[in-house]
C-alpha cells in the first residue's frame, strides 16, 4: 500500500480517487447504521421485517449512491448547486399542490417506489446553494446588507414552505444550518447578534398570538411546547410520548436491561418506537454505555468532518462540508435533546439509525458532497 500511495501517479485515477476516501468515516458510518439496524430488529420482537429488512436495503442503495457523489469532482456539484436549490424547491411547492398526507401533515410526495420528503433533500442542496453563492461572492463584499439579504432570501423561502406542511422541526434545522454556513463564511457577527435579539422577540410573539386571530403556531405544537415545560400536566394526552421516553431512559440505568429486553418498546408504551424515539429502545437496552457509545460515533463523525474541511484549501468543499457536518449535528442534537425532554418534540429523526427512506438516502449523499469535497480538494 506505500508502495501505490507513494507512486500515485501510476495509479488509475478511479482508483487512486478509492485511496483518497476518508476511510474513517466511512466505518464510523457502518458503525452507525449496524447500530439502527440492531435497534429496528430489536423493536419488531426480534424480526428483520418490517423495519430492519427494508432499513438495510434503502441504505445498500445510499451506499451506492454517496460513493457515486463521491467519485464526481468536487467543481461538477459546485456549478449545478442553484439547480439544485431550484428543483429542492420546485418539489416543496409540488408538496402543497400534489403531496400526500399522513398524521395530518403533508410533507410528502408518492413516487410509487418511496414516499418523497422534499423538505429533506432541501437541508442539503440549501447548503450547497450557500456555499456556492460564497464561494462566488468577494470577502469584500460578505457583510454589505444588499448581499447578506440574498442568503437569508434562500434560507427564509424553503422555512416558510416547510412551515406550511407543517413541519416546525425541518423548518428549524433549515435555519440553523443555513445561518451555519453564512456565519462560517464569515458575514459580522452583528447580523448574528440582531438575529438573537430578533428570535426572542419571534418567541414571545408565538406566545402572545396563542388563541388570536393571527396566531403563528399550530394548535398542536402550543400543546408540544405547554408538554415541554410541564409534560406532567397531561401524562396521558400531549404529554405521553415525552413521559413514556423518560420512563425508558430511566430504566435502562448504566447497562441496559439487555439486547431486546426494553419493556417501554416491546409492549408498545414508547410511541414512534422505530424513528423519533428510537434513541430510547437504545438507551434502554443498552443503558448509558450504550447512548454514550453511539454519541461518541456522532461526535467522530463530525471531528473527520471539520478535520477535513480546515484541510481543504478550496473554499466552496470547505463551506460545504461545515455546513453539511453542521447539518447533521442540528440532525442528532435536537432528536436527542427532544427524547430526554430538553427541548420540545418536533419530530426530527435519528440520522442514520431511526427508520425512514428519504432521510437516509439524502443524509448518504451529503456524506457523498462530503467525500467528494475531500477527494478533489487541491493537494
Amino acid at each position: 500500500m506505500s508502495y501505490l500511495v507513494h507512486n500515485l501517479k501510476t495509479v488509475p485515477t478511479g482508483f487512486r480517487k478509492v485511496l483518497y476516501l476518508n476511510w474513517a468515516l466511512i466505518l464510523l458510518i457502518l458503525a452507525v447504521v449496524g447500530i439502527g439496524l440492531m435497534m429496528l430488529y430489536s423493536v419488531a420482537g426480534g424480526h428483520f421485517d418490517p423495519w430492519a429488512s427494508a432499513q438495510a436495503k434503502r441504505f445498500a442503495v445510499g451506499f451506492v449512491v454517496m460513493l457515486g457523489v463521491a467519485f464526481v469532482p468536487i467543481y461538477f456539484w459546485r456549478n449545478i448547486a442553484g439547480l439544485a436549490y431550484v428543483v429542492s424547491l420546485l418539489l416543496l411547492v409540488a408538496v402543497e399542490l400534489v403531496g400526500s398526507v399522513n398524521m395530518g401533515a403533508q410533507r410528502w410526495i408518492n413516487l410509487g417506489f418511496i414516499q418523497l420528503q422534499p423538505s429533506e433533500l432541501m437541508k442539503v442542496t440549501l447548503v450547497m446553494a450557500l456555499a456556492a453563492y460564497y464561494d462566488w461572492l468577494d470577502t469584500g463584499r460578505l457583510s454589505r446588507p444588499a448581499w447578506v439579504a440574498v442568503p437569508l432570501l434562500l434560507i427564509a423561502v424553503p422555512m416558510a414552505l416547510v412551515l406550511k406542511q407543517p413541519d416546525l422541526g425541518t423548518a428549524l434545522l433549515l435555519g440553523l444550518g443555513g445561518t451555519a454556513v453564512m456565519f462560517l463564511a464569515g458575514v459580522s457577527w452583528i447580523y448574528f447578534a440582531v438575529a438573537i435579539v430578533s428570535g426572542g422577540g419571534l418567541v414571545t410573539a408565538v406566545f402572545l398570538s396563542r388563541g388570536t386571530g393571527w396566531q403563528l403556531l399550530k394548535d398542536y405544537q402550543y400543546r408540544r411546547i405547554d408538554t415541554f415545560l410541564d409534560p406532567s400536566s397531561d401524562p396521558l394526552g400531549a404529554g405521553y410520548h415525552i413521559t413514556q421516553s423518560k420512563i425508558a431512559l430511566g430504566s435502562g440505568g448504566w447497562g441496559g436491561r439487555g439486547f431486546m429486553q426494553g419493556t417501554q418498546s416491546r409492549l408498545n408504551f414508547l410511541p414512534e418506537k422505530q424513528t423519533d424515539f428510537i434513541f430510547t429502545t437504545l438507551a434502554e437496552e443498552m443503558g448509558f454505555i450504550g447512548g454514550i457509545s453511539l454519541l461518541s460515533l456522532y461526535g467522530l463523525i463530525i471531528l473527520f468532518c471539520f478535520a477535513s474541511a480546515i484541510a481543504n484549501k478550496d473554499r466552496f468543499g470547505s463551506l460545504l462540508t461545515f455546513g453539511l457536518a453542521t447539518t447533521f449535528f442540528l440532525f442528532f442534537a435536537v432528536n436527542m435533546s427532544m427524547v430526554m425532554g430538553l427541548a420540545p418534540v418536533v419530530g426530527v429523526p435519528l440520522p442514520l439509525v431511526s427508520y425512514g427512506g428519504t432521510a437516509m438516502l439524502v443524509l448518504l449523499m451529503a456524506f457523498g458532497l462530503i467525500q467528494s469535497a475531500h477527494i478533489h480538494r487541491p493537494r
